[in-house]
């Protein structure tokens, strides 16, 4: 009996990383396709994940990072770079006078508005693939795997 290749293994039962791998890069790879031919071709997935936590009335810049669990002087970068491709706008805050909002432009939101409706096809797909019901399952038992209890 011959003995099965590591690829042959790792495409009969792939482990968890790569199933969720595989998952992420095909959903990115779409995304960030379709964003492109809305004229969102400069977004790379660090502004993605960024632009999904602007608040409609502003967001500081220690909230972002503390959200996107990385240093501030990352985020800074990427606020830097988003505003600079006219994504985001640096406010005032009304409340504490040495503060900065980042606000989202009209063109970020149109990003957000259109990945929100990119996102929604992408998951109708998949729950039409394996049937509502296992889908809400599915959403329901990874977030139980990866949000914090």
């Amino acid at each position: 009996m011959a003995v099965a290749t590591r690829g042959e293994q790792v495409q009969s039962d792939p482990d968890v990383g790569l199933l969720t791998a595989w998952l992420l890069d095909s959903i990115r790879g779409e995304l960030f396709a379709r964003l492109a031919e809305r004229g969102h071709d400069q977004i790379r997935p660090c502004h993605r994940a960024l632009l999904g936590y602007l608040d409609e009335r502003g967001t500081r810049l220690t909230e972002l990072a503390r959200l996107m669990g990385q240093p501030k002087q990352y985020v800074g970068r990427l606020l830097d770079e988003l505003e600079t491709l006219g994504y985001i706008r640096r406010a005032p805050d009304p409340r504490d006078r040495r503060g900065k909002l980042i606000v989202p432009t009209g063109r970020g939101r149109d990003e957000r508005e259109q990945a929100d409706l990119i996102l929604a096809d992408i998951e109708a797909r998949h729950a039409a693939r394996i049937g509502a019901d296992s889908y809400a399952e599915f959403r329901r038992l990874l977030r139980a795997l990866v949000l914090p209890v």
